[in-house]
This record gives structure tokens, C-alpha cells and sequence, in this order.
């Protein structure tokens, strides 16, 4: 692995230290990470500009699912609390560690993109089954 020194604004060190903080990670995995999902999003083009704090990462299978930029918690799972759990967004929010913004967000994502949502959950389900 490559080194980098890098120099942050305090104010963006300590945002990001607090946001690393929150998703039980080190602050250096946590900029991997956030560096990891830009650069993937670029190079792959599959974020809806729409929805900026979307983005795609690769899941286990290697199919791009949407996850809450900078969290890697995944749409489908916000709108399965949502519709089966019947939960609202403050009680996700709670929930995931999340604002309610990034929630209803989400949610909205969902909305706009829930064919594609759906279509990846069945293929989940078919390979849970096989």
C-alpha cells in the first residue's frame, strides 16, 4: 500500500474524525474509504447527480448497490425498514446512525430508482435460496 501525506483543514479533520468515530473506524480507514467511494464513482459515472449523498460501491456479489455516501449503509436496507418494518425516518435514522436528511434521502432515492432497488434484492434473495 502506498503512503500519502495528506493536510486537511481542521475544520474537515475534525468533521471526518467524528464521522470515522461514528461508523467505529479509524480515521485513515475512513478516508480509504471515502477516497475509495469517489474514485469509484467517478470512474464508473453511476451516481444520479440528483441525489449527492448517494453513491455506489461494488457489494459482495460485484454489483454496484447504493449505499449513504460516506456510511456504506445501503439504500435497500433504509427502504426495508421503511415498507416492511414499517419504520419512519426518525426511528431509521436512530436506528443507523444516521441524520434524518441522509434518511429521507434515501428514501427518496428509493423512490426514483426502485425498480433497480428491487431487481437487486430479488437476485439476493435468489442466491440466499440457492
Amino acid at each position: 500500500m502506498a503512503r500519502y501525506p495528506l493536510n486537511l483543514p481542521q475544520q474537515l479533520k475534525q468533521e471526518a474524525e467524528l464521522l470515522a468515530q461514528q461508523q467505529g473506524i479509524s480515521l485513515n480507514q475512513f478516508i480509504l474509504w471515502a477516497t475509495a467511494e469517489k474514485v469509484g464513482a467517478l470512474t464508473q459515472q453511476l451516481d444520479d447527480p440528483n441525489f449527492p449523498q448517494i453513491s455506489y460501491r461494488r457489494g459482495a456479489a460485484g454489483i454496484p448497490v447504493p449505499v449513504v455516501r460516506g456510511t456504506g449503509i445501503r439504500v435497500q436496507a433504509i427502504a426495508v425498514a421503511h415498507t416492511q418494518w414499517g419504520m419512519g425516518a426518525a426511528e431509521i435514522a436512530a436506528e443507523y446512525g444516521l441524520s434524518p436528511k441522509q434518511v429521507e434521502t434515501a428514501l427518496a432515492f428509493w423512490a426514483a430508482h426502485q425498480a433497480e432497488i428491487e431487481t437487486h434484492m430479488a437476485y439476493e434473495e435468489r442466491l440466499s435460496v440457492a
